[in-house]
Protein backbone atom coordinates (compact mmCIF):
# COMPACT_ATOMS: atom_id res chain seq x y z
CA UNK A 1 0.00 0.00 0.00
CA UNK A 2 2.62 2.38 0.67
CA UNK A 3 4.41 1.88 -2.70
CA UNK A 4 1.21 2.55 -4.76
CA UNK A 5 0.72 5.86 -2.17
CA UNK A 6 4.53 6.68 -2.76
CA UNK A 7 3.98 6.16 -6.56
CA UNK A 8 0.46 8.37 -6.67
CA UNK A 9 2.32 11.56 -4.88
CA UNK A 10 5.24 11.25 -7.36
CA UNK A 11 2.67 11.52 -10.06
CA UNK A 12 0.34 14.55 -8.30
CA UNK A 13 4.08 16.58 -7.50
CA UNK A 14 4.91 16.26 -11.70
CA UNK A 15 1.87 17.26 -12.85
CA UNK A 16 2.13 19.92 -10.27
CA UNK A 17 5.32 20.90 -12.03
CA UNK A 18 3.23 21.15 -15.19
CA UNK A 19 5.86 18.50 -15.93
CA UNK A 20 3.65 17.44 -19.06
CA UNK A 21 2.72 20.43 -20.50
CA UNK A 22 4.35 22.27 -24.02
CA UNK A 23 7.95 20.26 -24.47
CA UNK A 24 11.01 23.29 -24.88
CA UNK A 25 12.05 24.50 -28.53
CA UNK A 26 7.95 24.50 -28.91
CA UNK A 27 5.78 28.03 -29.63
CA UNK A 28 3.53 29.51 -26.98
CA UNK A 29 1.35 30.30 -29.75
CA UNK A 30 1.47 29.11 -33.19
CA UNK A 31 -0.25 32.06 -34.56
CA UNK A 32 2.31 34.88 -33.67
CA UNK A 33 4.56 32.67 -34.47
CA UNK A 34 3.61 32.87 -38.19
CA UNK A 35 3.10 36.70 -37.49
CA UNK A 36 6.17 37.15 -36.95
CA UNK A 37 7.98 34.92 -39.59
CA UNK A 38 5.15 36.81 -41.90
CA UNK A 39 6.85 40.25 -40.94
CA UNK A 40 10.73 38.70 -41.58
CA UNK A 41 8.87 37.49 -44.99
CA UNK A 42 7.15 40.83 -45.58
CA UNK A 43 10.94 42.58 -44.33
CA UNK A 44 12.54 40.64 -47.46
CA UNK A 45 9.98 41.48 -50.15
CA UNK A 46 10.28 45.03 -49.03
CA UNK A 47 13.86 45.40 -49.24
CA UNK A 48 13.71 43.81 -52.35
CA UNK A 49 11.23 46.01 -53.91
CA UNK A 50 11.37 49.37 -52.24
CA UNK A 51 15.16 49.11 -51.38
CA UNK A 52 17.73 48.56 -48.40
CA UNK A 53 17.24 51.76 -46.87
CA UNK A 54 13.28 52.11 -46.49
CA UNK A 55 13.00 48.46 -45.50
CA UNK A 56 15.70 48.36 -42.74
CA UNK A 57 14.27 51.75 -41.79
CA UNK A 58 10.84 50.97 -41.24
CA UNK A 59 11.26 47.46 -39.67
CA UNK A 60 14.28 48.51 -37.24
CA UNK A 61 12.94 49.35 -33.53
CA UNK A 62 14.08 52.90 -31.88
CA UNK A 63 17.01 50.94 -30.15
CA UNK A 64 17.78 48.62 -32.98
CA UNK A 65 21.61 47.19 -32.83
CA UNK A 66 23.44 45.71 -36.18
CA UNK A 67 26.08 43.96 -36.40
CA UNK A 68 28.15 44.29 -39.53
CA UNK A 69 31.32 42.83 -40.49
CA UNK A 70 34.29 44.84 -39.31
CA UNK A 71 32.45 47.20 -37.33
CA UNK A 72 31.49 48.06 -33.95
CA UNK A 73 27.97 46.84 -33.12
CA UNK A 74 26.08 49.80 -34.39
CA UNK A 75 23.41 51.23 -31.65
CA UNK A 76 20.58 53.85 -31.54
CA UNK A 77 21.37 56.69 -33.76
CA UNK A 78 24.26 55.30 -35.25
CA UNK A 79 21.90 52.09 -36.94
CA UNK A 80 19.76 55.27 -38.65
CA UNK A 81 22.79 56.67 -40.21
CA UNK A 82 24.88 53.92 -41.20
CA UNK A 83 21.59 52.39 -43.13
CA UNK A 84 20.93 55.82 -44.46
CA UNK A 85 24.48 55.77 -45.55
CA UNK A 86 24.23 52.85 -47.61
CA UNK A 87 23.89 53.16 -51.45
CA UNK A 88 21.45 50.71 -52.20
CA UNK A 89 20.67 51.50 -56.20
CA UNK A 90 23.36 48.62 -57.47
CA UNK A 91 22.12 45.61 -55.44
CA UNK A 92 18.74 43.76 -54.29
CA UNK A 93 19.12 41.90 -50.53
CA UNK A 94 16.12 39.29 -49.90
CA UNK A 95 16.14 36.24 -47.65
CA UNK A 96 14.62 33.13 -47.14
CA UNK A 97 13.38 32.52 -43.83
CA UNK A 98 14.32 29.22 -42.39
CA UNK A 99 12.94 29.19 -38.89
CA UNK A 100 12.08 31.11 -35.15
CA UNK A 101 11.13 30.55 -32.39
CA UNK A 102 9.14 33.02 -29.73
CA UNK A 103 9.67 33.59 -25.82
CA UNK A 104 7.26 32.00 -23.55
CA UNK A 105 5.84 35.87 -23.16
CA UNK A 106 5.39 36.21 -27.00
CA UNK A 107 6.52 39.72 -27.31
CA UNK A 108 10.43 38.77 -28.39
CA UNK A 109 11.34 35.96 -30.69
CA UNK A 110 14.03 35.28 -33.59
CA UNK A 111 14.18 34.23 -36.97
CA UNK A 112 16.88 33.11 -39.12
CA UNK A 113 17.46 32.22 -42.84
CA UNK A 114 19.46 32.35 -45.67
CA UNK A 115 19.98 36.14 -48.34
CA UNK A 116 20.76 36.98 -51.22
CA UNK A 117 22.86 40.26 -52.18
CA UNK A 118 22.62 40.29 -56.07
CA UNK A 119 24.06 42.83 -58.19
CA UNK A 120 24.55 43.04 -61.71
CA UNK A 121 25.42 38.94 -62.82
CA UNK A 122 27.09 38.56 -59.29
CA UNK A 123 25.38 36.61 -56.59
CA UNK A 124 26.51 36.37 -52.72
CA UNK A 125 24.59 34.42 -49.82
CA UNK A 126 24.89 34.08 -46.48
CA UNK A 127 23.39 33.75 -43.05
CA UNK A 128 21.69 35.90 -40.76
CA UNK A 129 19.80 35.97 -37.59
CA UNK A 130 17.15 38.58 -36.60
CA UNK A 131 16.05 39.12 -32.79
CA UNK A 132 12.61 41.10 -33.03
CA UNK A 133 10.22 42.72 -30.43
CA UNK A 134 6.96 42.70 -30.75
CA UNK A 135 6.09 46.82 -30.18
CA UNK A 136 2.73 48.79 -28.24
CA UNK A 137 1.16 48.31 -31.72
CA UNK A 138 1.37 45.00 -31.88
CA UNK A 139 3.79 44.84 -35.03
CA UNK A 140 7.31 43.23 -34.76
CA UNK A 141 10.40 45.04 -35.40
CA UNK A 142 13.91 43.90 -35.21
CA UNK A 143 15.83 44.99 -31.92
CA UNK A 144 18.79 43.31 -33.68
CA UNK A 145 20.30 41.94 -37.02
CA UNK A 146 23.33 40.22 -38.21
CA UNK A 147 24.14 38.48 -40.60
CA UNK A 148 27.49 36.11 -42.06
CA UNK A 149 28.97 36.01 -45.89
CA UNK A 150 29.03 32.64 -47.41
CA UNK A 151 26.48 29.47 -46.92
CA UNK A 152 28.29 26.64 -48.59
CA UNK A 153 25.37 26.70 -51.29
CA UNK A 154 26.57 26.60 -55.15
CA UNK A 155 25.99 29.81 -56.75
Amino acid sequence: MHKYLLTFLLLLHLASCDFFSQQPGTTPDDKALRELIGTDQAFSYDCETKGYKKAFIDYAAPDAVLLRPGELPLVDDAVIRYISAQEDTSFTLSWEVKGGDLAASGDLGYTYGVYRVKAGRQELKGTYVSIWRRQDDGSWKFVLDSGNAGTGEAN
